[in-house]
């Protein structure tokens, strides 16, 4: 298996001027199939950066059962998957063909940058997931190697220009001219026509009683199940993550251009994130919808922290990321337990297990067992996920799966994709669902996949007016 040695020259320059979104402006005509990734959360140095990365040079994508690569030298393998093919250890052993100069920075500056879909489970557990009609095809896993990545630090207003290649040469300069530019070309966007969902209210119901009974018979103990929704448009959809990241901001902000589709959103949920081999995963299951009002939303958190319903569902979801993190882990321990947390548009209930990785297992190993986010697929996750495939009407694909970045190294941080858009062939795509429990009410299950939609149908209503 060759081997990349990849040269990384640097730039530190004054970043108190420049925005991350402004910068993605400048860059991404210049250099299509761009991504953006963000954090709301700045107060924290481990959180203050955002990337801008640019140049793709190496990629791993898989797609219909096959596995697609590209090297920095132009060379490309290509892959056709079978009952053998280990594909957490497939992504695995690409990112470790790539080696970077070894430096004393304490954030990301290299790696692997993608996401996995929810549909890619069935690489990681003995689950049929099969194409169903009105489906958006996107591949299972896209993963780059960028060869520019600035990474821009909220907490000191100062921003670093990395370039990464085979030999000396370098385009930093060429990049910092574009970022002190001052023309910065912007487009509309505006909705075309009316939204609709892949299911009517009354079927989603129906749904949440079948549930109900699978959780009586004993078949599972939670089931998440959602329903897509849908907006023509035209213009740039750029707008509408603009507007998300206003009015929604997270933990975890991300665009992601990939030419014929992007994937774009605001979740406030890690997947899994791994670093220096100590994984945490940060279940969120409870949600009660906030009313505007400071005091009566503290009224509301209490009621959250106490009902019997949201408490049972969120015990359970601790449970099973006790039981994923200790499949190729140790010293697993609950950190924090039911925290009230406040969104943008919801309350939620957060918990952080955490646990250390066996000296043999690897990153992606990891992931896979944690794969997907029990709190998108419910508990036992094996029935779950087959209960899923039995009743909902679309694949999920982007939905559920997970987005972000892997190190060289090892250290993995993605959100799950949540309260996230695809956009492709100018429609917008976007999903919620809700954790049912035999003591679910139909109707409360429906508001709360719609109050966990009201930040992203109020970001495309705001991004018309950008």
């Amino acid at each position: 298996m060759k081997s990349f040695k990849l040269n990384t020259k640097f730039k530190q320059i004054l970043a108190d001027t420049i925005t991350p979104v402004s910068v993605y402006f400048k860059i991404r005509d210049k250099f299509p199939n761009s991504l953006l990734l963000e954090s709301s959360d700045y107060h924290g140095n481990d959180n203050s950066f955002s990337y801008i990365c640019c140049n793709p040079i190496a990629s791993i994508k898989i797609e219909n059962e096959t596995i697609f690569k590209q090297f920095p030298d132009g060379t490309t393998e290509t892959i056709a998957i079978d009952a053998q093919t280990d594909i957490p250890e497939v992504i695995q052993n690409f990112s470790g063909q790539f080696q970077s100069e070894k430096n004393n920075f304490k954030f990301i500056n290299n790696g692997l940058f993608g996401y996995i879909s929810y549909d890619a489970v069935r690489y990681f557990e003995k689950v049929t997931i099969a194409k169903k009609e009105n489906s958006n095809t996107i591949p299972d896993v896209y993963y780059a190697v960028y060869q520019n990545i600035i990474a821009i630090n909220h907490f000191k207003n100062e921003a670093y220009i990395f370039c990464h290649s085979l030999d000396d040469r370098n385009n930093i300069a060429e990049i910092e001219q574009l970022m002190q530019s001052r023309n910065i070309p912007s487009y509309k966007f505006s909705k075309e026509g009316e939204g609709y969902s892949n299911l009517t209210d009354e079927e989603f119901k129906q749904n949440v009683a079948l549930a109900k009974k699978h959780c009586f018979r004993g078949d599972v103990f939670q089931l998440v199940l959602s329903r897509r929704f849908t907006q023509g448009f035209k213009g740039d959809e750029f707008n509408v993550y603009r507007a998300l990241r206003s009015i929604n901001p997270s933990p975890y902000l991300f665009f992601f251009d990939y030419g014929d589709f992007k994937i774009f959103g605001s979740s406030p949920e890690a997947q899994i994130i791994v670093k220096n081999r100590k994984a945490e995963i940060h279940p969120i299951a409870g949600t009660f919808k906030r009313t505007g009002d400071d005091e009566k939303d503290a009224v509301l958190a209490k009621q959250l922290s106490e009902d019997k319903k949201e408490n049972s569902e969120h015990v359970m979801l601790v449970d099973l990321a006790r039981n994923d993190l200790s499949r190729h882990g140790h010293n697993v321990n609950v950190e924090r337990y039911r925290e009230v947390q406040f969104f943008s548009h919801v309350i939620h209930l957060v918990s952080k297990v955490t646990g250390h990785l066996h000296e043999d297992a690897t990153t992606m190993q990891v992931v896979a067992d944690t794969f997907p986010a029990g709190t998108l697929s419910g508990a036992p996750k094996h029935r779950a996920m087959q209960l899923i495939e039995d009743y909902e009407k679309t694949n999920r694909n982007f939905y559920g799966g997970a987005i972000g970045f892997m190190d060289f190294e090892g250290n993995f941080n993605h959100a799950i994709m949540i309260r996230t858009f695809l956009s492709k062939n100018h429609q917008l795509h976007s999903q919620a669902g809700a954790g049912i429990v035999a003591s679910s009410d139909e109707e409360s299950e429906m508001q709360e996949v719609y109050n966990k939609l009201r930040a992203l149908n109020t970001a495309l209503d705001l991004a018309e007016t950008i």
